[in-house]
């Protein structure tokens, strides 16, 4: 009797702790796996649906500044695979009514339309145009949408401090040429809070491996804080190799999920 509630006791023992060892194992590889650490901050970046305000100003290495508005509406769509957003330009007078319309799929290419008031016609943004400028700033097409998860080979590096706040160091290498001239950089590191998830800064090199611009992102701040979904207000691009600095100041940033289909559509772009 004794030795069979022993063995009973042992077996417990044996498999609480296997339980244990499977549930530190798991965090343990969790917080190393560069792949799923991308993953969760690409999730924790998503909102339902959002409608803000915003201000690009873009500086050359001699200060002068142009400033510009803009106002965006995003929604999720197909269970949150599919991120679609619209963006248009409110002022100054020469670019109102510019707008740009983004459709971030999950696992394919995404699309993107520009539509130019000036003569009135929607322009598709090819593969070989996303790495191009986008309205005159240092941010490429390819900045406007997050690109797909599985076209990178991921790297953890030693981990640092930003601002600080306790961060993981993610290399992102594109897994062929055609990945790189899209995006247009042989190698990006990006810092990933490590509480919340949100990328504060990410180095890209240009594709002969020179460093090429910084992004830094601040004022972080929960939207949604049901599902914990934080989004950065001060996003400032910082070209290394021509001195120029191109900033997006979030001035008002909402949840909104009752957002009409129709504004995600090429017809909508196109209203003035």
């Amino acid at each position: 009797m004794k030795l069979a509630t022993w063995n009973l006791s042992g077996i417990f023992a044996l498999a609480l702790g296997l339980g244990l060892l499977l549930i530190s194992s798991g965090v343990r590889a969790e917080e190393t796996d560069p792949n799923e650490i991308v993953r969760k901050a690409r999730e924790n970046n998503l909102l339902d649906g959002s409608e803000g305000l915003s201000t690009m100003t873009i500086a050359n290495k001699k200060g002068q500044k142009r400033v510009r508005k803009m106002v965006m509406v995003s929604k999720l769509f197909d269970k949150g695979k599919t991120e679609k957003k619209f963006i248009r330009f409110i002022e100054p007078a020469d670019i109102k009514g510019t707008a740009l319309l983004t459709y971030d799929y999950d696992k394919k290419d995404d699309d993107i339309w520009l539509y130019l008031p000036r003569n009135r016609k929607t322009r598709r943004i090819v593969a070989s145009d996303k790495a191009k400028n986008f309205m005159g700033s240092e941010f490429t097409y390819a900045d406007m949408t997050p690109a797909d998860l599985d076209d990178f080979n991921y790297t953890l590096l030693p981990a640092e401090s930003v601002d600080g706040v306790d961060c993981y160091v993610v290399q992102a290498v594109p897994k062929d040429e055609d990945v790189e001239d899209e995006n247009g950089f042989s190698k990006r590191v990006s810092y990933i809070g490590k509480k919340d998830y949100v990328t504060r800064k990410s180095v890209y090199f240009d594709l002969d491996g020179e460093t090429w611009k910084t992004l830094s992102a601040s004022n972080i701040e929960e939207i949604d804080k049901d599902k914990h979904r934080f989004r950065p207000k001060l996003l400032v691009m910082t070209n290394q190799q021509n001195g120029r600095v191109s900033t997006i100041k979030v001035e008002k940033l909402q949840l909104r999920k009752e957002i009409p289909d129709e504004y995600f559509t090429t017809r909508y772009l196109e209203r003035e």
